[in-house]
């Protein structure tokens, strides 16, 4: 494991949870202008390295309304219904 990668992580995004498989999801929260909010999701497997980056887009009322995954493929944003 990188520990020096792991402080990074844990200092930039703040919030973290362990995955089944020994890596880790990291995570923040950016409050909008209006009410909305981003969240900033990267998961790591058990060595830190990058195996997701993605950004979730809430409304108003906290629902789940876009995901935009970035890594491993910028699949560009999908809206949820």
């Amino acid at each position: 494991m990188d520990k020096n990668k792991q402080k990074e992580n844990e200092r930039k995004f703040g919030y973290w949870e362990r995955l089944e498989n020994g890596g880790r999801r990291y995570f923040c929260e950016i409050q909008g202008h209006y009410g909305w909010k981003a969240r900033y999701i990267k998961e790591v497997d058990s060595l830190e390295k990058t195996i997701r980056f993605y950004q979730e887009i809430y409304n108003e009322k906290g629902k789940l309304v876009e995901v935009h995954e970035k890594y491993p493929v910028d699949k560009g944003h999908i809206h949820k219904a």
